[in-house]
């Protein structure tokens, strides 16, 4: 079988002799595992079981000075340091008097519609995602992020409509996937940190379930799967997102609260793949080279069990991770 075809048969909860996964790492680490295997001979070594191929454009961006852009909702962002951080959101108030609202077509751009096309074409091999570029917990990007979880409490009626305009955004850029024919529909939208759900499972299934239902039709309507990235515990809404038809979470982040991968797996590995699983802030960086290698073997064997499972690390192998446990993951990953 491909890369794709192994990875399809996980996604459809059929077990399959080789466990796909995905290898992502920091720059630095990179270059420390070059100089460890004495090349870049290994890099070439990783199976593409899966293709991020791209987007159907770019977020509109204005540049103000060397540390600050203007967004597509008039949000000013400083950029000179990590995380990048809100100075002044778009909306300042509770009410869109005034305010325009981008449309889709303010976020498309047709050579970079057609370069992911053309990686889509050129991976056959792999399993392809396609990303809209949006996601509705992109609210804050409006508002900023303080002011949005006050308006969820405190500002129900304009919240809801600032989540729907949201929703027709991202649908809008969802059909401007249909005629890319990747494998999936993948997103990001953080809905937890690390105690659970942001704004509480409650409030989440009143906002945020329907709409993304919506999105989620959407996307099976194109023949695709929905993948979506979720940072935190998703714990207390995995069932919903079950429900509503999400097809993979990708991350699943051992150290959140709820988030440990067999517990999710025994509840609802028959229902949804899992894809990550491997603690990047606790396993790689603090365990033991011999104890990382265990927990990647147990993951590969327990996880997989029915189906359903890529293994990866729940974010990409991190700075601070010792060269010999970074040598241990990738050579557990290449050998496995």
């Amino acid at each position: 079988m491909t890369p794709r075809e192994i990875v399809l048969e996980q996604i459809h909860h059929r077990e399959t002799e080789q466990v796909p996964y995905t290898l992502a790492f920091e720059p630095d680490v990179g270059a420390r595992l070059d100089a460890h295997f004495g090349g870049d001979a290994w890099r070439r070594r990783i199976v593409p079981y899966v293709a991020h191929c791209g987007g159907v454009g770019t977020a509109p961006s204005q540049k103000l000075d060397d540390a600050h852009h203007r967004d597509a909702f008039g949000t000013v962002w400083r950029t000179d340091e990590l995380p990048s951080s809100v100075v002044e959101p778009g909306l300042k108030t509770a009410s869109f008097q005034g305010y325009a609202f981008p449309e889709a077509g303010a976020f498309l751009d047709p050579a970079v519609k057609e370069g992911t096309r053309k990686r889509v074409s050129e991976s056959t091999d792999s399993f392809t995602l396609v990303a809209p570029g949006v996601c509705l917990w992109q609210t804050w990007y409006v508002r900023g992020f303080e002011e949005t979880l006050v308006d969820c409490v405190a500002e129900p009626d304009f919240y809801e409509e600032l989540l729907e305009r949201m929703t027709e955004l991202t649908l809008g850029l969802v059909a401007e996937c249909a005629d890319i024919p990747a494998d999936a529909v993948m997103m990001g939208d953080d809905w937890g940190d690390q105690r659970g759900v942001l704004i509480g499972p409650e409030r989440w299934r009143r906002l945020f379930k329907p709409r993304y239902k919506r999105i989620f039709d959407a996307t099976h309507d194109q023949g695709k799967l929905a993948v979506m990235h979720c940072c935190g515990s998703a714990a207390d809404i995995l069932g919903d997102v079950v429900e509503i038809g999400l097809d993979v979470i990708e991350s699943v982040q051992p150290e959140a609260a709820r988030m440990n991968p067999y517990a999710l797996k025994e509840s609802w590995g028959d229902r949804i793949t899992f894809w990550g699983g491997l603690g990047s802030q606790s396993t790689i960086p603090f365990g033991t080279p011999a104890e990382i290698r265990a927990e990647i073997r147990r993951l590969r064997r327990e996880m997989s069990t029915g189906g359903g499972y890529i293994l990866a690390p729940a974010k990409p192998i991190r700075t601070e991770t010792p060269t010999e446990n970074a040598v241990a993951v990738v050579e557990e990953f290449l050998g496995g």
